[in-house]
């Protein structure tokens, strides 16, 4: 059987839509919940849910012991993937985050010695089982998450190095690019492959949306100058706050 959507979800689309028509101007504030419920007869619960729905998009806000009201919805950022971020020194993310006035900041949990499992491997070139650091990381902007990454190197390039773990020691916190320059290792070509998804509950709570909201899913890996990969991401990005845009330099006739 095909699965039903939640029965919230038209709820929040009708409100939503009256919301944008302007029937609640920004800064009024909404009926009770009790009182939408009974007019689109559902249950207090399902009003409920429709209404934190709008406010996890920004289109609402909940001001405590007053109600809810309409907020100026939450704008919709640009994220530029482009060769020229890896050029700039230091963390891409960081410099990605100040050029839209934000600052830039992570948490990261690395593991080494991680077996690598069968799709990851292919994307590297090892074999399945070789050993591996994992590194998955939350980044934020001023405070408030923007994307997810679950990063792979393979330890038998940086193994016995100082930068064994991306996120300690005198590089922490460079970049991939960077830090595999220290210890000879050129990086001149990155691969994305980009797919739409849908956020699972982990991925949810993590980012502050909802369960099925669309993300956008990148697959990186980094190449050096002999074409070997070096590092592998899968990078989450919620696809409500941030727009996903990629600048292909155009090279001129000499």
């Amino acid at each position: 059987m095909p699965r039903q959507p939640a029965s919230f979800l038209p709820i929040a689309d009708a409100l939503r839509t009256r919301i944008r028509a302007g029937d609640w101007p920004v800064g009024e504030r909404l009926p009770s919940r009790a009182h939408l419920a009974a007019e689109y007869d559902v249950s207090p619960m399902t009003m409920q849910r429709a209404v934190e729905r709008l406010i996890i998009e920004g289109l609402l806000e909940g001001r405590a012991g007053s109600g809810t009201y309409v907020r100026t919805p939450r704008e919709r950022l640009r994220m530029v993937r482009s060769r020229h971020r890896e050029r700039r020194g230091g963390s891409p993310f960081r410099s990605d985050m100040a050029e839209q006035g934000k600052r830039g900041t992570w948490e990261s949990h690395s593991q080494a010695r991680v077996p690598a499992p069968d799709g990851i491997a292919h994307r590297l070139a090892i074999q399945p089982g070789d050993h591996c650091v994992r590194t998955a990381y939350e980044f934020l902007a001023d405070g408030m998450p923007v994307q997810l990454s679950t990063s792979w190197e393979p330890m038998a390039i940086t193994d016995g190095t100082p930068i064994v773990l991306p996120e300690l020691g005198p590089l922490a916190g460079m970049g991939v690019v960077e830090r595999m320059r220290t210890i000879g290792v050129v990086i001149d070509t990155a691969v994305e492959v980009p797919r739409p998804g849908r956020a699972t509950q982990e991925e949810a709570n993590m980012l502050g949306i909802s369960v099925g909201d669309l993300l956008m899913r990148i697959e990186r890996t980094y190449y050096d100058a002999d074409g070997r990969p070096v590092e592998t991401a899968d990078i989450t990005v919620p696809d409500v706050r941030w727009e996903i845009a990629y600048e292909i330099g155009i090279e001129q006739p000499e």
